[in-house]
């Protein structure tokens, strides 16, 4: 890869992968590509951002010439939570911009990566040690659409030999920014919740299991898979990744442990409670640690400590 473009450069994972990728590649090879001018502006602070829409079919293609593209992140979604408020919506978005990556990788030759998750499974996949390849028939649009997404990468794949990859993220805990609107946004938000007003309400059920990935693990599984060899890999679209899974009331115990005056209580979205009990508790990984050596570095109590001590800081800076 020499030419990156990162598209929906300004959500909770573009906003980490674009420096990421800058010192791997270069600053000048990566571009953050964001519909929102606002997010432009703030990314072109620290990289090469141009607002574009990934719906646009012709605009975004003229992009990719005119910078001479040869690989794109498409990270454009709405998320689980928020898909289901506007089911519709959430189609157009992430299977346009999905569908439209394809076709322009297609094109030009260009490697794709584009993200699935643990949404694509459903409330009758098994839950503990969730295989790699089982049933997957999810109950919400966003699994919907990344179920949709798996196939149509392979697709695109199979009879165009477009490189398309995708790892099934888990939910991703992060304090680059806020998260957007998933099932699993409790285990970023606590954090801040610790040191802003020192409790926190949970929407999730308290003996909710779902796996869980910390931001770091999750930059380097998206560039460990994109610079594998392509003839190791089996599975392409989309790996289970894994590395700890808890629940909200594990987590906040663990908090409670370093920080005693906090408390908590539930007040239960039953939407996220319905989701949450449709995904995996853990899902078994080792077809992405045989097939290009996923191997994370994270696990809770780390996790903890270090949001703990980032997000103490930013909230002090008063940027949350």
């Amino acid at each position: 890869m020499k030419r990156i473009l990162i598209v929906g450069a300004g959500g909770q994972i573009g906003t980490e992968l674009v420096p990421h990728l800058q010192k791997l590649y270069g600053t000048e090879n990566v571009i953050a590509g964001e519909v929102r001018e606002e997010v432009v502006e703030k990314l072109n602070e620290t990289c090469n951002a141009v607002q574009m829409n990934a719906l646009d079919f012709e605009s975004y293609r003229a992009l990719v010439e005119k910078l001479e593209i040869d690989a794109i992140y498409n990270l454009v979604a709405l998320l689980s939570a928020k898909g289901e408020a506007n089911p519709l919506l959430a189609w157009d978005i992430n299977m346009g911009a999905l569908m439209n990556s394809l076709k322009i990788a297609k094109e030009f030759n260009c490697k794709v990566f584009t993200p699935s998750s643990i949404g694509a499974f459903g409330p009758n996949t098994p839950h503990k040690n969730t295989p790699q390849d089982t049933v997957m028939r999810p109950n919400t649009i966003y699994g919907v659409c990344k179920v949709s997404g798996e196939l149509l990468s392979d697709y695109f794949f199979s009879k165009f030999g477009v490189d398309s990859r995708s790892v099934r993220f888990p939910g991703i805990i992060s304090n680059g920014c806020l998260p957007g609107g998933g099932t699993t946004d409790y285990a970023v938000e606590v954090f801040y919740e610790v040191f802003k007003s020192g409790k926190y309400t949970c929407t999730v059920p308290h003996d909710a299991y779902m796996d869980m990935l910390y931001m770091p693990d999750a930059l380097e599984a998206t560039t460990q898979l994109m610079e594998a060899p392509a003839e190791k890999l089996i599975h392409r679209n989309s790996f289970n990744i894994a590395s700890m899974s808890f629940t909200p009331e594990e987590l906040f115990t663990e908090i409670k442990k370093r920080i005693p005056s906090f408390t908590w209580n539930y007040d239960i979205d039953p939407i996220k409670a319905a989701i949450s009990s449709s995904w995996p508790d853990n899902m078994d990984d080792s077809c992405a640690r045989k097939e290009w050596g996923w191997n994370p570095k994270w696990g809770l109590q780390e996790m903890i400590d270090d949001m703990l001590k980032a997000c103490e800081q930013k909230v002090a800076q008063g940027l949350y």
